[in-house]
């Protein structure tokens, strides 16, 4: 199984058996992740150096207003894309084997973390994963520290709030924020 296979896999099943093959292909990737993050992570680079080493995470280009404050971390990297004019404040993570689109013009705070999987709660299917994709609109501004669940859809210039812990899809222009977020009101 290569990464295409995969992300077609997992967009039409969702469900990742412990020992799969697409498992296995998950614990490759997030190797060559590691490599990459700790390169991104471990030394200063200019933008042009961090949109580079974060194009080769991500298997594809960045645009010029790309721009990211290190540190950053995924588990996988392969699954990412990101818009024109993105900005990925520090400390992020991204646990991107579900799919993760950020549109245009977002902005991701400090310590955002973006998770695409969830375990099984069945004990004995503990280490079995269902993933299910992220999509971020565009225009949208994710506070710093707040947590976007699977299968999350985020639309048009909406704003989630610091803390937030985002459970359920968000409406273009509206602001959300607690645990579990809600709509606070619209822009």
């Amino acid at each position: 199984m290569d990464i295409d296979q995969y992300k077609k896999y997992v967009a039409e099943t969702r469900h990742i058996e412990a020992g799969s093959e697409a498992h296995m292909l998950m614990h490759e990737a997030a190797a060559e992740a590691r490599k990459i993050t700790c390169e991104i992570n471990g030394a200063y680079h200019d933008m042009g150096e961090l949109r580079r080493l974060f194009s080769k995470l991500i298997g594809k280009e960045t645009g010029d207003g790309f721009g990211l404050f290190p540190p950053f971390y995924t588990d996988f990297g392969k699954n990412i894309t990101v818009g024109a004019n993105v900005f990925i404040n520090s400390g992020c993570c991204f646990q991107d084997q579900g799919g993760i689109e950020i549109g245009d013009d977002c902005l991701i705070g400090h310590q955002v973390v973006l998770a695409t999987l969830n375990h099984d709660l069945a004990p004995s299917d503990r280490k079995s994963m269902t993933a299910a994709p992220i999509k971020i609109g565009k225009g949208v501004w994710i506070g710093a520290h707040a947590t976007v669940l699977p299968g999350v859809t985020i639309g048009d210039n909406a704003v989630v709030a610091a803390g937030a812990v985002v459970n359920k899809d968000v409406p273009p222009g509206a602001v959300v924020g607690g645990v579990p977020a809600k709509v606070i009101k619209y822009i």
